[in-house]
């Protein structure tokens, strides 16, 4: 009798732990639905997969859901397709936790089952564009004047893009791949005169970098080796100025070169633009460091942690730590003849005649990953539900109860009123 219940457990055991049949998934232009039961099987089945984590009560996640349909056919049929997945991580919450789900939507690109949050276009062409990129040739062949023309063309305005004039595509090869998610890579081999004129360049072999979202563009013409051609990549993956947002600061941050930061009131004045016009022309004569501009007025929380009682425009040197470099009489650039000021200030730099000064406020990171902190939200749920509850205790009349509410849009009201509103590739709701 022991010998029989020892083999039924036995067997039910056997089945209740048999690893069944992996979940296979086709590339079929549809968005897949995962959950803690197939997730990592999805992950695993493809080298380029998007995850939409989401909440079904999140009006930015109803937006982004028929823009995420519409992009899932067309990525499908790339030669090396991306497919679009997503999870509902209000509900599976063990997922959201583990990859640090704290606002929705929250959108995260898997290459090879590594994850980067994506933050580029959520409007269907656009994210097309943009995640085609991913999809490509780490470095394209290009044979003929039409082939560089439709390239740039194609690669759209989001990375830079480099094209190698009669250079050898091994050259190009290692930094297409280690560069791969920030930038184009290509390598023309046959092209007429007419397009080196175009492209600004007048002998070969050269490397041309066009940043088109910035109208900037420069051109190497050697030494061709590791070392100098590393740089030149790097130092074009950023623009010549950089306006300084929090996404632009990842971008800093990656680059081992220190800062020039310049303050002002107000980057959108004309007066400040100008300025701009001045700090590219110190930056092509200085591409040790990096240059970038940040107005009080956009982001006067991080502005302020470098002393803006100063007479604004004013310079400093960040090394991207929680110290900087002010320049001893050369801090404000304002006034007549701000070029010579600039000129001053470098000078100044380059000789050592600088004052360390602490970074004030939040860190860096802090700024890098700032997100509205989701217990806040627990207590002001908490502090109305008090509210409500006083309210309705102090009424003399018959208590009437309050049906549960389900954190959904009123179709009529909530989600009308936030399709008006402007839809930005960051928006996201705690």
């Amino acid at each position: 009798m022991r010998m029989r219940v020892s083999v039924v457990l036995s067997v039910v055991l056997l089945i209740q732990f048999w690893p069944g049949e992996a979940e296979t998934f086709s590339v079929d232009g549809r968005v897949l639905i995962l959950d803690e039961s197939n997730f990592d099987s999805a992950i695993a089945s493809f080298d380029n997969i998007l995850v939409d984590f989401y909440a079904p009560w999140c009006g930015h996640c109803k937006r982004l859901a028929p823009e995420l349909d519409a992009a899932a056919p067309v990525l499908a049929t790339l030669n090396k397709p991306i497919v679009i997945a997503k999870v509902d991580a209000d509900k599976h919450t063990r997922l959201g936790k583990k990859y640090d789900v704290s606002a929705y939507p929250t959108i995260l690109l898997f290459n090879h089952g590594i994850p980067t949050e994506y933050r580029g276009p959520r409007k269907a062409d656009l994210l097309v564009r943009y995640l085609k990129k991913f999809a490509a040739s780490d470095v394209s062949i290009l044979d003929s004047d039409s082939a560089v023309n439709t390239f740039v063309a194609e690669a759209g305005t989001f990375f830079p893009v480099f094209i190698g004039f009669g250079l050898n595509n091994m050259l190009i090869e290692k930094f297409g791949i280690k560069y791969k998610k920030q930038a184009w890579f290509s390598v023309a081999k046959d092209f007429s005169e007419d397009l080196m004129v175009l492209y600004d360049f007048d002998k070969i072999p050269a490397l041309v970098s066009l940043n088109p979202q910035y109208s900037e563009r420069n051109t190497f013409y050697g030494p061709f080796e590791d070392e100098f051609l590393e740089d030149f990549v790097r130092q074009n993956l950023i623009p010549l100025v950089v306006p300084v947002s929090y996404e632009t600061l990842k971008l800093v941050k990656a680059d081992g070169r220190k800062i020039v930061l310049t303050i002002v009131e107000d980057e959108d004045e004309e007066r400040s633009r100008e300025l701009t016009k001045l700090l590219k022309a110190a930056a092509s004569a200085n591409r040790d460091l990096v240059f970038g501009y940040v107005g009080v007025k956009q982001m006067e929380e991080f502005a302020e942690n470098f002393d803006i009682s100063t007479k604004l425009p004013k310079m400093v040197v960040w090394d991207k730590s929680d110290d900087y470099l002010s320049v001893v009489d050369s801090e404000s650039i304002d006034g007549e003849d701000q070029a010579t000021k600039i000129s001053k200030f470098l000078e100044g730099y380059r000789e050592g005649r600088t004052i360390n000064k602490t970074f004030s406020g939040p860190s860096l990171m802090q700024f890098i990953h700032r997100s509205f902190d989701i217990r806040m939200v627990y207590i002001i749920v908490f502090v109305v539900a008090v509210l409500i509850l006083i309210q309705t205790f102090s009424k003399d009349d018959e208590y009437h109860p309050v049906p549960n509410q389900v954190q959904e849009d009123d179709p009529s009201s909530s989600v009308s009123e936030a399709e008006s509103k402007e839809y930005k590739p960051g928006d996201k709701e705690d």
